[in-house]
């Protein structure tokens, strides 16, 4: 292992304030930060004299305008790039993440997962988001019997700031995937990292700002106490928490939190179970995964997970067979030591604070009938020096008295469990539920009707839970990963919020907002138009004469919302319905069985199949040539309203309802608002089509 240089005095943290890096000068109170496996200085920590009433107000202001004005896509696109940048940059974050105790490992977890957090949001953000800066949110509501008046849900930016205060074992990670959705829906950050870590995400967000991506004034970071923050912020700001459930109710209790509107969610610790099903015993591969996740959720990161494994609930005649697997894995896979040599397999925790916190928590847990059965404070930690850094072993303790208020309600923050014995699967989701509500729990089987039971007994007090087995063992995520497409956070004790969830995740950063109005008015406002708004409208005869342009002969340049097409009628022949039923082998009896169908109360007679009409449809409103309409990519929301038998005519109304242009793209998607009415002007169907459209129309085309 390479020598460090101490012969430097540590520098000064520096802060990211009002698109500056800024120190105090000669601050009268440092905090020095260690490093966690030898003691030596790595920095030093204050913010004292940072005027963080400035940097909200420039948040506000500055960062406000610089990201209203791109839009989601271009936004999205500035994270794809971003996650690029700390890709090749990534080496950098590993090496101050070695200081805090991270093995390789764990950069993985942290550093890449990160990244990754970011990737996906970018992903997401342009393939399900408009490229606009409003989000229709459900479908419309017709509050008039003539369509006049109508209501709908949009969402739309906050207009504050957008503050993240994060614990110290995720400096990079727990950034990131905070600052992905709010920097897609517009909003500008302030980053509060942990003192103890603050170093790696200074790191990070230095490296964000180099990438030259990052709009003025949409990221701000205070490193060390953000003191009289929460005093400047209102309600169109949002705090997002992760850390002790005892710092979150202290943040709740702020007058501006509590009375004067300003949104804050948190996730907190959390005591996490993972529950091995009655049918899973010792000869199974189900058992055995169980033991992987174990030992793996007790030693990633040292056991300093929000969504770590803490309590072990095993039926009781299997509670020695696990405790005896977990010590024979945990011997053979758990090298203690510092992240820098290649042979550690497990670091320190982050601080002998943190460790010496730990140790109090397992002696609690012992004076309250727990039996250290692996490991504990007393049995050394091999060659790590534990008196210099913050070493603590894989210790494993059971209770002959599983419902011991101790281990549903004491957390050590470290590589630690407890093995708890469980009579019958109603006892097993009781011990379950003592944990006061959980991040995450583990059931292990193979039988979905044991993982129904269970769903229905835990699933309440739980934000997420995986179950796991001899399928998905190999593929798998892992108890303790939260994924950016689903939701992380959980009830009670574990902070009672949510983060990530795809695009969920996006609209916690935006507000939820109910319109009304008439067609045109919500179509101005929405961008999408409304059944009844104005449109433009394009008929064969029009075309024909050159009066009109079809739709599908403009490009996404010259296309606008509202442009329709309005076909002539075709009429239906019980030849055309008898035919289309030997072609596809639909015989269903309403097409070709007279009698059957005319007993049927919902059909007078033979009908139409609804997919001959979608079809005829797309041959009434198709413009054939080649052109700028490049492809239909799919047909949603589809609704049969009215049958049509033989002698009915049916003609479409096809209207660009939104259009959204692609950023990297030589082409965008276009919704079509699509109707078909009958000889009665009743409608038949209902539904949209989707296509990708050219931006620009080539010649040949013309």
């Amino acid at each position: 292992m390479a020598a460090t240089d101490t012969s430097a005095a540590p520098r000064l943290l520096p802060s990211y304030i009002q698109d500056s890096w800024w120190t105090p000068e000669a601050p009268s109170k440092v905090h020095e930060i260690l490093d966690a496996s030898t003691a030596e200085p790595v920095c030093l920590v204050s913010t004292e004299g940072l005027d963080t009433g400035a940097a909200v107000a420039h948040a506000r202001s500055a960062g406000q305008e610089s990201l209203g004005q791109l839009s989601i896509h271009q936004r999205a696109l500035r994270l794809k790039h971003l996650a690029a940048y700390l890709h090749e940059h990534r080496e950098e974050l590993y090496e101050l993440s070695d200081r805090t105790g991270s093995t390789r490992r764990d950069h993985l977890i942290d550093v890449d997962g990160g990244i990754g957090t970011i990737r996906t949001f970018s992903s997401k953000g342009r393939k399900e988001l408009p490229n606009a800066n409003i989000i229709v949110d459900g479908a419309v509501e017709q509050l008039s019997r003539d369509g006049s008046f109508l209501g709908e849900h949009i969402y739309t930016r906050l207009t504050g700031v957008a503050v993240q205060i994060n614990a110290f074992n995720f400096p990079v990670w727990g950034m990131l995937e905070k600052f992905a959705p709010s920097f897609i829906a517009g909003v500008p950050t302030i980053v509060k990292p942990a003192s103890q870590t603050a170093y790696v995400t200074q790191a990070c967000v230095r490296l964000m700002i180099d990438s030259g991506l990052i709009p003025t004034g949409a990221l701000q970071l205070i490193s060390g106490s953000a003191r009289d923050l929460l005093d400047h912020l209102d309600h169109r700001d949002h705090v997002a928490f992760t850390g002790s459930a005892n710092t979150a109710q202290l943040l709740r209790s702020h007058d501006n939190v509590a009375n004067q509107g300003v949104r804050f969610t948190a996730e907190t610790d959390s005591l996490n179970a993972a529950i091995l099903g009655p049918d899973a015993g010792p000869d199974t591969v189900e058992f055995d995964a169980f033991i992987k996740s174990v030992t793996l959720e007790m030693t990633a990161k040292t056991g300093q997970k929000c969504t770590a494994i803490r309590r072990v609930i095993v039926p009781s005649a299997q509670v020695d067979p696990v405790v005896e697997a977990l010590r024979t894995r945990l011997d053979s896979r758990v090298v203690l030591g510092d992240p820098r040599d290649a042979q550690t397999t497990m670091g320190p925790l982050a601080s002998q604070d943190q460790r010496e916190e730990v140790a109090r928590a397992v002696d609690t847990l012992v004076s309250a009938g727990g039996s250290v059965r692996v490991g504990g404070p007393e049995s050394g930690t091999g060659d790590a020096d534990a008196g210099q850094g913050a070493f603590f072993p894989a210790t494993v303790l059971s209770f002959a008295e599983p419902r011991t208020p101790a281990v549903h309600s004491v957390e050590a923050f470290g590589p630690v469990t407890s093995v708890l014995g469980y009579a019958d699967i109603d006892d097993a989701v009781d011990l379950a539920a003592l944990g006061g509500g959980s991040l995450v729990a583990t059931v292990c089987t193979h039988d979905p009707e044991i993982a129904a039971e269970f769903t229905r007994g835990i699933a309440s007090h739980h934000g997420r839970v995986l179950f796991l087995d001899r399928d998905d063992a190999k593929t798998s995520t892992g108890h303790g990963s939260p994924l950016p497409h689903l939701v992380h956070g959980g009830p009670g004790r574990a902070g009672g919020g949510e983060e990530l969830g795809g695009i969920r995740a996006v609209k916690h950063y935006m507000q939820r907002t109910a319109v009304q109005g008439s067609p045109d008015l919500l179509t101005g406002v929405t961008g999408v138009w409304h059944r009844g708004a104005k449109a433009v409208t394009a008929t064969p005869e029009t075309v024909a004469d050159g009066t009109a342009v079809h739709p599908f002969r403009k490009s996404l340049a010259e296309l606008r919302i509202g442009d329709q097409f309005a076909s002539g009628l075709r009429t239906v022949a019980l030849e055309d319905i008898t035919s289309f039923a030997e072609s596809t082998g639909d015989t269903f009896y309403a097409h070709t069985d007279e009698e059957a169908a005319t007993a049927n109360p919902f059909f007078p007679r033979r009908v139409a199949h609804g997919y001959l009409l979608v079809a005829w449809a797309a041959g009434l409103f198709v413009e054939p040539a080649p052109g700028p309409v490049l492809a239909n990519t799919g047909l949603e929301n589809l609704s049969f309203q009215t049958p049509v038998t033989y002698d009915d005519s049916i003609r479409v109304t096809l209207t660009a309802k939104q259009i959204i242009p692609r950023e990297t793209d030589d082409y965008g998607e276009v919704r079509w608002d699509t109707v078909l009415h009958n000889q009665h002007d009743e409608i038949v169907a209902t539904y949209d089509v989707l296509t990708r459209v050219a931006k620009q129309n080539k010649p040949e085309w013309r």
